[in-house]
């Protein structure tokens, strides 16, 4: 028995590893050209954009472990299925939850490296990327900046710039509302480029070739154009010094407590208790996947990798939109968070128990 158990991991090894680099590699490349821009087109330091390529695994690897779990399943027992090596095994007496019981222990140490992975590393994560975005927006300006649309990065101040090139702007518009009643004023300038001063939380913009409206000192409701040939203004970042750890940066103990302080308060919390009860279920996809994709391979009874690889994406696809759509009812609080976050896995679960049952007495 020994024998064929470790028979069985052997097989499951390979496609194991190669779903799982191969998941996340994938995955990475969708991101690295997002990231190269920020090297290419904002002059951002290639050191922070491999710091955000590096936070980006955790989460991603949060998804792949899973799908590398159903998607090994599926085409190791589908194969074993095929060739009759799993009828061999049970013509020779060998009970078939003999052979299933050491992959559902594995399913279960994953699981549990998944739950850890969702509860420390991914929350950490997550929160050291946006710290670093906020660091690259406070050394590169631009880098955070989209040209073609309105920017309310900066206090007192909306920004609209047509085009940018590293530093480098062109065709600027500053809009500084006056408050209630009084015109906005504006600055148009055809080129600009920003000076950072990180230790100030502030930014120096250097504009050129312009016209400004500049407000009468005896009506301060009228004013008059003013050209010039360089201006220098100063922003005041938005941004704060610290940042607030959102419910997706914490840790499980960390909502809990939040859960504490605001009960007192008499504030909502679903979202938060959703938030914890998602990381945990989530967590157990793993072994989910597993029960579920074992007695789906010996059935369908299909070497085909192609087809195997559907199967699994399908069965991937309808748990995580069932997972949204149960985050969804629990933030609104329309079903108690606390059970409408395990809908998927007692659903997918309880189907891979009683496939594994009939394949087991029959």
């Amino acid at each position: 028995m020994r024998i064929l158990r470790n028979y069985i991991l052997k097989e499951m090894i390979p496609p194991f590893t190669i779903s799982l680099v191969g998941l996340t590699g994938v995955m990475l490349l969708g991101n690295l050209v997002r990231l190269a821009q920020l090297v290419v087109n904002k002059g951002v330091s290639i050191f922070l954009v491999m710091k955000l390529f590096a936070y980006l695994i955790p989460f991603l690897l949060s998804y792949t472990l899973p799908i590398a779990c159903i998607t090994t399943v599926l085409l190791t027992f589908g194969r074993l299925s095929s060739d009759n090596e799993i009828l061999a095994v049970r013509a020779s007496g060998i009970k078939l939850i003999k052979l299933i019981t050491p992959l559902l222990y594995l399913g279960l140490i994953l699981s549990l490296v998944s739950i850890i992975l969702n509860d420390r590393i991914v929350p950490y994560a997550h929160f050291a990327s946006r710290r670093a975005v906020t660091d690259i927006g406070s050394r590169n300006p631009a880098a955070a900046l989209e040209a073609g649309t309105f920017i309310n990065a900066f206090k007192g101040r909306i920004l609209f710039i047509y085009h940018i090139d590293q530093n480098k702007m062109s065709n600027i518009r500053i809009y500084e509302p006056q408050g209630k009643d009084k015109p906005t004023r504006t600055i148009v300038a055809k080129r600009g480029e920003f000076v950072p001063l990180p230790k100030e939380s502030k930014i120096k913009l250097k504009l050129m070739d312009g016209t400004s409206d500049e407000p009468d000192l005896k009506n301060p409701n009228n004013f008059y154009k003013l050209n010039f040939k360089t201006y220098f203004l100063t922003l005041d970042l938005q941004q704060k010094e610290q940042i607030d750890k959102k419910p997706k940066d914490m840790t499980i103990q960390e909502l809990f407590n939040e859960i504490g302080k605001f009960e007192k308060l008499s504030v909502e919390t679903a979202p938060l208790l959703t938030e914890i009860n998602k990381k945990i279920a989530l967590g157990f996809a793993p072994l989910i996947f597993i029960l579920f994709g074992l007695p789906l391979a010996i059935i369908t009874h299909r070497r085909e990798k192609r087809v195997n690889f559907v199967m699994a994406f399908g069965v991937v696809a309808v748990y995580y939109l069932l997972s949204l759509g149960a985050e969804a009812l629990g933030i609104q609080n329309i079903v108690s968070p606390v059970a409408i976050t395990w809908v998927p896995n007692i659903l997918l679960g309880g189907i891979g128990i009683l496939l594994t049952y009939r394949l087991c007495v029959y």
